[in-house]
């Protein structure tokens, strides 16, 4: 790839660290939503794997749930499952959380181990596209794969 970003790099580090041989694969076009990553990619809006990153309010924690991209996440739901409420994280927070920018935020190789949970429905996919540390970058695997990698949790998240 060239022009990578350093974060992209990061990522396509940790992928490789952790045995995933696929590369990251750079757009042409923004990927910030779950529907242009679709779009450019020619896959359905359920096969992107979004991160989004929550504040957990009793420990400032950072809580990252990865979601199919057709659903909306339940934050009661989540809430309960984690006997936490759960706050926005706002673009600061999520920069200091993981290293990333919000709209290219990956589902590993953050600055520190964040606890998270992963969308059941993402398991109906052979294959799924998850961000890459920047909004013109993703990378292709399995639900299998996103659950080995980040050591998160299978929840109903809607």
């Amino acid at each position: 790839m060239q022009n990578v970003t350093t974060s992209v790099q990061q990522v396509q580090e940790k992928l490789l660290e952790l045995g995933h041989p696929n590369e990251v694969v750079k757009l042409t076009d923004s990927a910030r939503t779950a529907q242009e990553a679709a779009d450019a990619l020619g896959c359905g809006v359920a096969q992107i794997a979004k991160s989004i990153i929550f504040k957990l309010k009793n420990t400032n924690q950072p809580l990252l749930v990865v979601a199919s991209g057709v659903n909306r996440i339940d934050e009661k739901l989540v809430a309960q499952i984690l006997n936490d409420k759960l706050g926005k994280a706002d673009a600061d927070f999520v920069r200091e959380s993981t290293g990333f920018v919000i709209g290219g935020v990956p589902p590993l190789g953050h600055k520190k181990r964040i606890l998270t949970l992963i969308d059941e429905d993402l398991f109906q996919y052979d294959t799924i596209w998850a961000a890459a540390g920047h909004p013109k970058a993703v990378f292709q695997l399995t639900p299998d794969e996103l659950e080995r990698m980040t050591k998160g949790q299978v929840v109903s998240v809607n």
